[in-house]
């Protein structure tokens, strides 16, 4: 698939963008197979994208598989600053029909646990779509330079 590059003015038309070419791989998959496959992050890279997303026309939400890439330890999705409650606040609860499935991550138990079910969810998947937004310092989905792994 070819890419091409367009330049954007504002965060707002950069939102619009990304969510207007990621949703072409999402008809695509749809067209092609049962369901497709997302991966959905948090941040302020992605407000716009999340915005424009679920206006996206010709979307079936409800053949949609989704996946939470990143959230705080310990968090419960009623603390204020859970990326949980975000995404179902300005995403899940903001599309125009109910998604097929949306696996959340679950701060609340331990990180390992949660870590291989997560694994065990995505491991045979292929992902038709990851919107993942690279922050203003270079990190990508928390792992801010320098990351050590």
């Amino acid at each position: 698939m070819a890419l091409t590059v367009h330049l954007v003015k504002t965060r707002q038309e950069m939102g619009a963008r990304a969510a207007a070419v990621g949703a072409g791989p999402m008809r695509a998959a749809l067209q092609q197979k049962a369901e497709a496959f997302i991966v959905l992050p948090t941040g302020a890279s992605q407000v716009e994208v999340h915005h424009h997303l679920v206006r996206a026309p010709n979307l079936d939400w409800s053949r949609v598989t989704a996946f939470h890439l990143d959230e705080y330890v310990g968090l419960s999705m009623d603390h204020p600053a859970s990326f949980r409650r975000y995404l179902k606040a300005r995403f899940v609860d903001q599309l125009p029909e109910p998604i097929g499935t949306f696996h959340y991550i679950n701060p609340d138990e331990d990180a390992v646990t949660e870590c291989a079910r997560l694994h065990t969810l995505i491991a045979d998947v292929a992902v038709d779509v990851a919107f993942v937004g690279i922050g203003e310092n270079g990190h990508l989905a928390f792992n801010d330079p320098p990351a050590d792994f």
